[in-house]
């Protein structure tokens, strides 16, 4: 099968791919990990906070800017981000679901709308699920945040809905329904769990199916239906891995294929004994580059 390369790969840095420029404080943030279904250990599900997990593009104020989780700077609209705390906040900039194209576009531009009546960033709101220089359990940080939220009327800035439920039956009938309505799944935060840099065994993301990232290397041609179209994509994983990546496109995005070097999220369903994800399936392009 013939495969289709740049004459140059495009070089992709952060600035490129984010322009808006850089700040010198790079956001020290928690990281969930991947729940685990066959664990010897199994969570007690009723010591959890259970909010649903946004695709949008994770922000973070330092209390007088608001950065990416990159430390990039976010040119927000002054009257996006006025009023906010000084508290510094850790959360999603997010619109509704199926929308992370439309709020990452609107998000890097360089130089907002102004005008509210007619500016992107009208529809998104920073929706709040931490605070990164609190010292207190989640359960406490919890109640922090909505003591700030009462301090202000800026209603661009707003607190991701935390409940508990009290069996994995109902935690998955939560996750059923959220992916049903077009989410992506569920986050578990430990009630007494304190903010940790890095990755976080009680800071817990569930699933119906795994994703993870990859470079684009090279197209391979389309046949059939899909001739002079791209059919396939190879890509490359930070392991080094590379294979092919055909389902998940529009017909649009055959036809403009993710640009070789851009970084992709995809989605699979386990993985062979050589670590190649199955049943690969493209999702988006995402905005910042994954390191070679």
């Amino acid at each position: 099968m013939k495969i289709f390369t740049l004459k140059y790969f495009a070089i992709f840095t952060s600035f490129i791919l984010w322009p808006q420029g850089y700040t010198s404080e790079l956001p020290k943030i928690q990281l969930a990990t991947p729940y685990q279904v066959e664990s010897k250990t199994p969570i007690k599900i009723s010591e959890y906070f259970v909010s649903e997990k946004l695709d949008g593009i994770r922000g973070y104020w330092n209390g007088k800017n608001l950065l990416t989780r990159g430390g990039n700077l976010i040119h927000a609209p002054k009257w996006f981000t006025q009023g906010w705390p000084l508290t510094y906040l850790d959360g999603e900039l997010w619109s509704k679901r199926a929308e992370f194209e439309k709020i990452s576009s609107c998000v890097r531009k360089h130089a907002p709308q102004q005008q509210i009546t007619i500016s992107c960033w009208q529809k998104i709101r920073f929706m709040v699920f931490d605070l990164p220089k609190h010292s207190g359990t989640f359960s406490e940080r919890i109640k922090q945040i909505k003591a700030e939220m009462a301090t202000t009327d800026n209603h661009y800035w707003q607190i991701i809905k935390q409940e508990k439920v009290n069996s994995i039956a109902i935690l998955n009938q939560r996750l059923a329904d959220v992916v049903e309505k077009g989410g992506e799944g569920l986050m578990l935060h430990h009630q007494a769990a304190y903010y940790k840099i890095g990755r976080s065994q009680d800071l817990i993301k569930l699933k119906q199916y795994d994703d993870s990232e990859a470079i684009v290397v090279a197209y391979i041609a389309g046949k059939g239906k899909y001739k002079n179209m791209m059919g396939s994509i190879r890509v490359k994983m930070k392991s080094g891995l590379l294979f092919k990546i055909g389902s998940g496109f529009t017909d649009e995005q055959r036809k403009n294929p993710p640009k070789i070097g851009s970084t992709i999220t995809f989605k699979y369903i386990g993985k062979t004994a050589r670590g190649v994800p199955k049943f690969a399936s493209f999702l988006r392009v995402r905005t910042l580059a994954l390191s070679q």
